[in-house]
Order: structure tokens, then sequence, then C-alpha cells
């Protein structure tokens, strides 16, 4: 199947799809910041240049859209059927880095939590999940103030 858009049109519509306070990403914020916890945002000081960067707690928040990451097992992890090759290349590229950028926050001492678009669908369960995690990262960060 090709492509029904020409590279014209392609190129613009790829050029609106945002890195930074997306959707999903605010709705993450949002929740976080209905907890009590206070954050930055996108720090050029960290690799990957994290959505929210929780200092007191040494810990990061990546908000990954499924399509892009390559959420395993996840039904909006599709291919696109044309240009299967650069689309291969560019989903290795991207899953390559992030595990290089998670390694390198956890090397730095950091905490990397990964919330994935799909998670939002239940924002009662994922507001569960980030209160445990940030729960632990909490009586950690007091575990080490106090040594």
């Amino acid at each position: 199947m090709t492509d029904r858009m020409t590279p014209g049109q392609r190129s613009w519509n790829m050029s609106r799809i945002r890195s930074k306070n997306t959707g999903p990403e605010l709705r993450v914020r949002s929740i976080i910041h209905r907890m009590g916890f206070r954050f930055g945002l996108h720090s050029r000081e960290l690799p990957g240049k994290p959505d929210i960067v929780l200092r007191r707690l040494k810990t990061v928040v990546w908000v990954h859209g499924c399509f892009w990451h390559r959420h395993s097992g996840c039904d909006q992890t599709t291919m696109p059927k044309s240009n299967v090759d650069v689309w291969r290349k560019k989903f290795l590229n991207n899953v390559a880095r992030d595990a290089r950028t998670t390694k390198a926050i956890r090397a730095l001492g950091w905490q990397p939590v990964i919330v994935w678009q799909c998670e939002l669908r239940n924002e009662q369960r994922l507001a569960a999940k980030l209160r445990k995690t940030l729960a632990e990262a909490d009586r950690r960060s007091r575990r080490l103030a106090g040594q």
C-alpha cells in the first residue's frame, strides 16, 4: 500500500508531532501534581532531557508514545505499510537510544520511570502506579538524607 499523501503533505504532518508538552505528558504532569509533588521539566542537564524531573526524589519520568517508542505487546505499536525499512530503522534507533538513556540515568543515581501512552486509558491505575513508585522514591531519598 502506498502513502496517500504527497511527500510535502507527509512532511508537514510529521512536523506537527510535538516532542514535549504533548497531551499525554500534560495529563501525567497533572496526576503527579495532584499527588502533591512538585517537579521540573525537560532538564537539559540530564541524559535524554526527561519530561518530568523530581529532583528531591532523584527520579525522572518519561512519557513515551507507544508507537514511537515501541511498547511491546501494545495495540498502538503498529508498523506503517510503506517505507517499512526506513521505519524499522527509525524504531530500532529509538529503542536503542531509550536503553542508553535509561542506563545513563541509573549510572547517575537517578530512578527512571517510564509511563506509556496507553496507560492513560486507565488514569486511576496509572495514578496508583505513580503513587507507589514516587512513595518508594520518597522513602529512599529520606533514608539517604538521614545518613
